[in-house]
Order: structure tokens, then C-alpha cells, then sequence
């Protein structure tokens, strides 16, 4: 018998991270706050939450199918960062589950607007507006490709009227419906 982990048919299975899932229009990205993301006040380090917001966004793009290393490699382009705003509002410490939320609020054929929520226990902890293009390996601007485009505006269209990421997700306790968190 030989090990899954030995074993190449189920090592990719058994080790593949999480890229979090789309629920309506958000995306929900788990993540445990570790040891090295503190600093010596035993807090997280304001430069890890725009580091958690860029694996966010990087496993949004992974879950709606689109593979930027590829489309790079091709000579097809890649997202980047254009303009970034971040409001720290309470600090995560060692052990806590961080949930990063991330919402396209508006989707061009070159830019798309992002809103990102970082969320402890239905505290938010950190928020970002970030806006990125579409370049070209060069570094130009240039047109997202469509199939690109329509994941998103399908994301969008998703969207329910009045939700988004500024509102808590509540992950309910075992055995207990979502919002029913200290009804007995």
C-alpha cells in the first residue's frame, strides 16, 4: 500500500490549500493567524493584512478560474495593484480565524474595484479599497480578457441588494443554524 503522501494521485488532493469559496457576490477566505504574522506587541503586523488581502484576492481569481501565471506566460498580461486604501480598526492576535472577505465593486474592461474586509468573530478588523488594472507583460494597459470580465460581472450580478463585505458573515456554532449564535 503505498502513503497519500507518497502517493501523486492524492498528494495534490491532500495537500491543496484552501482558496476560500463565492458566496453570492463575496469571497470568503479563511486564515489562522500564526506566530510570525505578530509583532512584538504580540499583535499582527499592520503589512500582514495587505498581505492576507493580496492572498484573497489572488485565491478569488483561482476560484473563478482564471490563471494569471498562465495568461502571464502566454504574453496575455496580468492584474496589479494600481491604488490601495486601508483603514486598521482592532488588531488580530496569535490563534485568531481571520476571515477575509473580498467584493468586485466595479469591473471595466482595463480596472476593477475591489472591497476587502477582514473580519474576526463578526469584529471587523481591517478594511481596504483596492483598485487594480489589467496590464500587459510590458506593463501597459490593456483590455482584461472577456472570459475574465464575465467572471466577474457574473460575481457582481450575484450580488444580493444590501449584502456585502461591510456586514459580518456569522459562521454558526456545531449543531446550530447561522444567526443563532447565544439564542438558547
Amino acid at each position: 500500500m503505498t502513503s497519500p503522501s507518497r502517493d501523486p494521485s492524492t498528494a495534490k488532493t491532500l495537500l491543496r490549500p484552501t482558496s476560500g469559496v463565492i458566496d453570492g457576490a463575496i469571497h470568503r477566505y479563511p486564515l489562522r493567524v500564526y506566530y510570525e504574522d505578530t509583532d512584538a506587541g504580540g499583535v499582527v503586523y499592520h503589512a500582514n493584512y495587505i498581505r492576507w488581502f493580496e492572498r484573497a484576492r489572488s485565491d478569488l481569481l483561482e476560484v473563478l478560474g482564471i490563471d494569471q501565471r498562465a495568461a502571464l506566460d502566454s504574453g496575455e498580461g496580468l492584474y496589479t495593484v494600481a491604488e490601495l486604501a486601508i483603514r486598521y480598526l482592532s488588531p488580530a492576535r496569535l490563534g485568531d480565524i481571520v476571515i477575509v472577505e473580498t467584493a468586485a465593486r466595479d469591473v471595466g474592461r482595463v480596472r476593477c474595484t475591489l472591497h476587502q474586509v477582514a473580519w474576526r468573530d463578526g469584529e471587523k478588523l481591517a478594511e481596504a479599497t483596492v483598485k487594480v488594472g489589467f496590464i500587459s507583460p510590458e506593463g501597459r494597459p490593456r483590455r482584461q480578457p472577456e472570459a475574465w470580465q464575465r467572471a466577474f460581472d457574473a460575481v457582481v450580478a450575484s450580488a444580493v441588494p444590501g449584502t456585502a463585505p461591510d456586514q459580518p458573515h456569522r459562521f454558526a456554532a456545531p449543531g446550530k443554524a447561522p444567526g443563532t449564535e447565544g439564542q438558547e
